[in-house]
């Protein structure tokens, strides 16, 4: 999946790394990224911190921004202690979620090794974080036959067998998979089979 990441702008504002997901479904984000030490990747892995981390607690169950400093959860196997002997000294968690009932949730961890973060660089990441959570919002124009091609490609079906299959020419399909690639911004019609699939389309 392409994503407009301003790598350069995270690192700068979250020099000891980050950890990021975004739009995440009913068990796996749509996308996921982490810039965070490697020995602290491992580590975190490898130990099952994951269940036990106040940090990934407190953005599965808020929106908004907080400091982890600031979180007020208990830290029962010391998750944030272990991460300061990665400099992972100071951090803050943020999240968002769209407004419908069945909305998605996006959200980052970000950490700084030097100081806490301040309230604007907290305001630039959060504006960052809803830029990318709003950049992955499924279209919703897409027709049902459309739909119905791309499922289809996804299946590895070719073009002479989508057209057979579908009682239409070549020409019809190539056109409803164009529309397609337009309508979700995809390079080709395996692409945009690929996203319409992370979406939950087909």
């Amino acid at each position: 999946m392409d994503i407009d990441l301003e790598t350069g702008a995270l690192k700068t504002l979250s020099p000891a790394g980050h950890y990021l997901a975004l739009r995440i479904g009913f068990a796996f984000p749509m996308f996921e990224q982490y810039t965070l030490p490697p020995k602290w990747v491992e580590r975190y892995l490898s130990r099952g911190l994951l269940m036990s981390d106040p940090v990934m607690r407190w953005m599965f169950e808020n929106v908004g921004a907080r400091r982890w400093s600031d979180l007020g959860l208990d830290d029962p196997r010391s998750v944030l202690k272990q991460a300061e002997m990665y400099g992972l000294h100071y951090g803050v968690a943020i999240c968002c979620i769209d407004q419908d009932p069945m909305g998605q949730r996006s959200f980052g961890s970000f950490a700084r090794s030097d100081r806490e973060f301040t309230d604007g660089e907290i305001d630039a990441l959060q504006d960052q974080l809803q830029g990318m959570h709003d950049a992955l919002v499924p279209p919703k124009n897409l027709t049902k036959a459309e739909l119905e091609a791309l499922r289809m490609v996804k299946n590895g079906l070719l073009m002479k067998e989508i057209a057979n299959l579908l009682g239409v020419s070549e020409g019809a399909v190539k056109q409803r998979l164009k529309n397609a690639k337009v309508k979700l911004k995809a390079k080709t019609s395996t692409h945009a089979a690929t996203m319409a699939t992370s979406f939950g389309l087909i």
